[in-house]
């Protein structure tokens, strides 16, 4: 079974912000000497792990990523009937597991600093040892870490996505995916939208204006996506051998949504569902190589996504001419090509 699978997609969006700055423009880069917008790995996995595809792929199955586990600990014994002041005393303890607790004299002082991912298996733990706590049992989570926090469970998106914790770094989970920010293939020129809401209720008696003037910036392109997946450890982080169906489903979801799901920034202004329109699965032993030097010269002319195709064929071409083929197998799939693969066939593919 070959270690790594690649992905190279090329999607193109309309006009669109799905992935801002902090002035609210689309992200951009510069590469090759021009502009390029660019949505970012993190915008990207946010969308896929959010979706509905890992929803129903991985029911049981996925981690959350949150501050609150401490508040949930609290409910629950809430719920039990302990005192308020024990049941803060033991959540502040189990969540000082997981980051640092804000301050006891905070608003909230249950939850922790920093975001942690939590597998459904340590949320779990944490709720039993919650109750073995409140029964009167001497427990010190911070010693019990082994209990509360795994290195390796069914926790998909940790698997594939990875964690980082702080205060316990002996579980860190390392990603088996790496997932490149998405860049245009060609220059762009970020444009400003200048627009303006109507006040219903005026009737132009004292002003006909606008109730408000905004603008905001858009961009639109052939966006090149670049991901590497090492199932080698993505089994391990899963647990191994004996989860090959969750990683399998893991593969499958990935794949699915990193084609058909899109950003949800800016959405209902602007409609940008997209769908890729190339997509290249790639399945071999040797070391990963993304294409995007495809593209460090900007591609032109009237249709982007050809030009963007032929670019990333020759690249690719050139580089197996010098180095060798890389990889063993590939599954191709191209809009408007009858004969290429399907979104079906590159999820088996890329399962198999």
């Amino acid at each position: 079974m070959s270690r790594f699978i690649q992905l190279h997609l090329l999607t193109f969006y309309p006009p669109s912000n799905v992935n801002r700055d902090d002035m609210g423009k689309p992200k951009t880069a510069t590469v090759g000497g021009v502009t390029r917008l660019r949505i970012s790995s993190q915008a990207l996995k946010r969308a896929w792990r959010t979706s509905e595809i890992f929803d129903h792929a991985l029911a049981g199955h996925m981690g959350q990523r949150t501050q609150r586990l401490g508040e949930e600990v609290l409910a629950h014994l809430h719920a039990k009937g302990t005192k308020e002041k024990d049941a803060i005393k033991i959540a502040r303890e189990i969540a000082g597991v997981y980051g640092k607790v804000k301050p006891e004299k905070d608003g909230n002082p249950t939850r922790t600093e920093q975001l942690v991912f939590i597998s459904p298996t340590e949320r779990e733990m944490a709720l039993a040892m919650a109750d073995r706590m409140a029964a009167g049992e001497k427990v010190d989570p911070k010693k019990e870490q082994d209990t509360l926090l795994h290195r390796a469970d069914t926790a998909a998106d940790i698997a594939l996505f990875g964690r980082m914790l702080a205060s316990a770094p002996a579980f860190n989970r390392e990603a088996a995916v790496q997932v490149a920010h998405a860049m245009t293939t060609h220059r762009v020129t970020v444009e400003d939208d200048y627009y303006t809401a109507i006040d219903d209720l005026n009737k132009g008696e004292e002003d006909a204006g606008a109730g408000f003037l905004g603008e905001a910036g858009f961009g639109s392109g052939v966006f090149y996506l670049y991901l590497c997946i090492n199932r080698d450890l993505l089994l391990s982080n899963l647990g191994g051998e004996g989860e090959t169906g969750v990683a399998e489903a893991a593969l499958g979801a990935l794949v699915e949504a990193a084609m058909t799901v899109s950003p949800s920034g800016k959405q209902n202004s602007y409609a940008a569902l997209a769908r890729a329109g190339y997509v290249l699965a790639e399945k071999g032993n040797a070391q990963p190589r993304t294409l995007a030097g495809a593209f460090a010269r900007p591609v032109g002319g009237e249709d982007l996504m050809a030009s963007s195709i032929t670019a990333l064929k020759d690249f690719r071409a050139e580089l197996a001419r010098v180095y060798g083929p890389g990889v063993d197998e590939t599954c191709e799939m191209a809009l408007g090509d009858a004969k290429s693969a399907t979104l079906a066939d590159l999820v088996t593919f890329c399962r198999a």
